[in-house]
């Protein structure tokens, strides 16, 4: 059994035939660097082989949270000197980790004690648990920052399947582009959580599941969904169905336009208040194009290709200052409709196939 280190940025170590990677970046709510995220890819490249190590969980030092996504203020901070190259390595970096999670032969139990937006839900999401705790809640937030849902969420969220039985990808859409707040019910109804347990429990789940194995630590610290407070999301399915479904936002805004329910329409339109209208438009196609690729392999691919676009552009370094740096929470984005938004030019950087 492998010493446990404590002064690196994930705490990457093996206790009897567990994997544990343990995010240890406090003060930043856990928010992933390319440091973090190599050691996270090095880890999984380590053990996927190795027949000493069975399972591989995910959790977090820090009560505060797990993982508040991607660093992006450092991000701005280069693009704004004019080095994009750095931007660039760290997402081609953070995908690939987030393909070795998809396609990892071995259980991965992520815990998710708090927040998990953007980069959170990438580094958790495509393990095979997702268990949370009442403290839980979830949100791809991007298009406030000028920039798209990546981390392989477009394809995951599009073929979850929740308590409904099917995957519903008119709802990852409508979650991706409203940056939907997702609480423990909204998240375990809706398939992105698999397993709900206590926050005053986490660690000896944890302890459990090393000790002993999942199937024991699921079966003492589960609780049911009926513990926690309800949630909206299943009860706006109908609307969702309605007007989420389809392959273009101005094909989704006509139908908002046109839809029955004014209370959910203007909820939406609460929501998206301060989004990037180049992020709304070029969103609603990354959501149609990876509803048919063929694997994450090539979501990942239509995520970058654009992503670099829009890190490039006025509005990721607007948005990232008014959410993140000053906090203001007053962009000023350009365009500022999404009518004056080249649809077709995100059209032609995106792959389409037929999975």
């Amino acid at each position: 059994m492998k010493e446990r280190p404590t002064q690196n940025l994930v705490n990457a170590f093996v206790r009897h035939t567990t994997g544990v990677l343990e995010l240890n970046r406090p003060k930043a709510l856990n928010s992933l660097n390319h440091e973090m995220v190599d050691i996270i890819s090095d880890a999984l490249e380590t053990w996927r082989n190795d027949d000493s190590v069975h399972r591989v969980v995910i959790c977090s030092s820090s009560d505060r949270g797990f993982c508040a996504g991607g660093d992006v203020r450092t991000c701005r901070e280069e693009a704004l000197t004019g080095d994009f190259d750095s931007g660039d390595r760290f997402f081609r970096a953070e995908y690939e980790m987030n393909r070795q999670l998809d396609e990892f032969p071995k259980t991965v139990v992520a815990v998710i004690d708090g927040v998990a937006m953007g980069g959170g839900l990438g580094v958790s999401v495509h393990g095979s648990h997702r268990v949370i705790t009442e403290r839980a809640f979830a949100a791809m937030p991007e298009m406030a920052i000028g920039f798209i849902p990546d981390v392989g969420t477009t394809w995951m969220m599009q073929r979850m399947v929740g308590e409904i039985g099917e995957a519903i990808p008119e709802l990852a859409t409508f979650l991706g582009i409203t940056g939907w707040r997702l609480t423990p019910a909204d998240m375990l109804w809706s398939g992105l959580a698999t397993d709900l347990i206590a926050s005053e429990d986490v660690d000896r789940f944890i302890d459990t599941v090393i000790a002993e194995s999942l199937d024991d630590a699921l079966e003492q610290y589960s609780r049911s969904v009926d513990s926690v407070d309800a949630g909206e999301l299943e009860g706006l399915l109908p609307d969702i169905r309605a007007t989420f479904g389809h392959e273009s936002w101005a094909d989704i805004d006509r139908a908002l336009n046109s839809h029955h329910n004014a209370g959910f329409v203007a909820r939406v339109r609460e929501l998206m208040a301060k989004s990037s209208p180049t992020s709304v438009v070029a969103a609603a196609e990354l959501y149609a194009a990876n509803r048919t690729v063929r694997d994450i392999a090539h979501a990942l691919e239509n995520e970058y290709a654009v992503g670099s676009v829009l890190r490039r552009k006025h509005d990721f370094a607007e948005g990232v200052r008014a959410v993140l740096v000053d906090k203001d929470r007053n962009p000023t984005f350009d365009p500022s409709d999404t009518r004056d938004v080249d649809v077709d030019f995100y059209r032609t950087i995106l792959t389409r196939s037929q999975e």
